[in-house]
């Protein structure tokens, strides 16, 4: 059941277009992010959502009920900003309880409600502090305290984290994400970051020039980017340009009843970077195809480098190697300069990742790992 509904939604700025005919669902109690770099226009459809902003052209559905032209106060919705929007000259208590006495609820009500919430937001006992003597941390808790306290149909957060340190920031992720499930309401998320995205979301719509370029589960958006622009913004990636040089069309498969069936192939054969591959056709490409091939740094196998590295292997030499506890990372540069980032795992048992730099090393992949995106 969608709670919000986008319909061919524009928006445009001093003839600048922020939003083209965009279309979403918000499925009813989910947690959607909206992913996508600076200008994006992924805090111009928050802002939709809540009333802040009116679009050209479309329609906004609330709960089943056309709000494009109600007013943000008379939409069951609040926001969390990134600046957080506190009233400095109010105490914790009362910046929560500001929105429900706007609403004239009963004064004993309000306290239990307030209460409540501080608790939820691991604020109990701070009511009577004053924000500028709250760190970074705990004003994000009051912002999203007062707006939670008003059980809204939709929670929306624009960018709430990243004023905050990265340690503090992987804290607020979890509660957040705990507080979600607590709460059961729907949460529209705005990042940039992509990590932050993967983590919270139950579903990730990733934004591009006033468009959605692609949305789905997180494990589907990295796992299986539908084109460059995804590929390379969610997550590090490798990508190579390729060519089907061969498709397989049937394979004689034995039934164990010595009877020999013709089955369809899907396999194809590709040049990338001067070696062939056999790699699954999931797409129907025909010979001849220009195509991309996506590797993640943890899709790639490094050996120590002979003079001549087996079929189905680059060759190359260690540019950097970065050490970071769990994992190191490679820089490799090819034998014809195009760079490969990978990341192998660490233990203390496997000193057979830590490389010199300027070392001969063969590059390949874990068979059925790579993602053939179209040629752009």
């Amino acid at each position: 059941m969608s709670v919000v509904s986008l319909k061919n939604v524009s928006k445009s700025y001093d003839d600048h277009v922020v939003l083209s005919n965009l279309s979403l669902d918000v499925v009813k109690g989910e947690f959607l992010t909206l992913l996508g770099p600076s200008g994006c226009g992924k805090t111009t459809v928050l802002r939709l959502i809540a009333g802040l902003e009116t679009c050209d052209q479309g329609e906004v559905y609330i709960d089943g009920q056309d709000h494009t032209r109600v007013s943000a106060c008379d939409r069951d919705v609040n926001t969390v900003f990134q600046s957080y929007a506190l009233f400095p000259h109010m105490t914790v208590f009362d910046n929560i309880a500001f929105g429900l006495r706007l609403k004239k609820i009963p004064l004993d009500e309000i306290k239990i409600r307030v209460t409540e919430t501080l608790a939820l937001v691991k604020l109990a006992g701070l009511g009577k502090r004053r924000i500028q003597n709250l760190s970074g941390g705990q004003q994000q808790r009051v912002a999203i305290a007062r707006a939670i306290v008003n059980e809204p149909l939709i929670l929306l957060l624009d960018e709430p984290l990243s004023a905050l340190d990265y340690k503090l920031r992987k804290e607020m992720r979890l509660e957040l994400r705990q507080l979600h499930r607590k709460l059961g309401i729907t949460f529209v998320f705005v990042t940039h970051d992509q990590e932050e995205a993967l983590i919270l979301s139950d579903r990730v719509v990733v934004m591009n020039n006033g468009m959605i370029e692609q949305q789905g589960p997180p494990k589907e958006i990295y796992e299986e980017p539908k084109n460059r622009f995804v590929a390379e913004f969610v997550g590090e990636s490798n990508l190579f340009e390729a060519r089907v040089v061969e498709v397989g069309k049937y394979a004689l498969v034995n039934t164990g009843e010595d009877i020999q069936e013709e089955t369809e192939n899907d396999t194809m054969e590709i040049q990338v970077q001067g070696i062939v591959k056999t790699v699954k056709n999931r797409k129907n490409h025909a010979r001849g195809d220009e195509i991309m091939v996506l590797l993640r740094p943890e899709d790639m196998i490094v050996e120590r480098g002979e003079q001549i590295c087996p079929d189905g292997s680059f060759s190359g030499r260690v540019e950097e190697m970065i050490y970071k506890g769990t994992t190191v990372d490679l820089i490799i540069v090819l034998d014809d300069g195009k760079k490969v980032f990978v990341l192998e795992f660490f233990n203390e048992e496997s000193e057979t990742i830590f490389y010199d730099v300027g070392e001969r090393v063969c590059v390949s992949w874990i068979d059925g790992w790579e993602v053939i995106l179209p040629h752009e």
